[in-house]
């Protein structure tokens, strides 16, 4: 899968298992380009992120919820109505809008 954002394609890897899920992007030292999708998932904790990231809150159907912009690590992040949850690389999330579909490509 592929975000497209301006005229770049940022990688987006789809996390199903638990041990992924779990790992994320814990631990990760060097610059993410690549982002990471956590289907089927309400809240999400940034313990142990060693970098800010961005992160896009998003329903059922991929409409944008909500987005968090620069954010640090140790936070917790809980939206009702959040069906799936987008790990991005910095100064991502501007581009994007609330209330429109996530452009993904595959």
């Amino acid at each position: 899968m592929y975000l497209k954002i301006k005229n770049k394609k940022i990688e987006i890897i789809e996390l199903n298992k638990f041990s992924e899920r779990f790992k994320g992007l814990k631990f990760v030292l060097e610059k993410i380009d690549y982002g990471l999708y956590f289907p089927n998932k309400r809240w999400i904790s940034t313990n142990f992120l060693c970098q800010n990231i961005d992160i896009a809150l998003t329903d059922k159907n991929d409409i944008v919820i909500s987005l968090l912009e620069n954010v640090r690590s140790e936070k917790y992040i809980f939206k009702y109505r959040t069906k799936n949850i987008y790990f991005l690389p910095l100064d991502t999330v501007k581009y994007l809008k609330l209330g429109e579909k996530i452009p993904i490509s595959k």
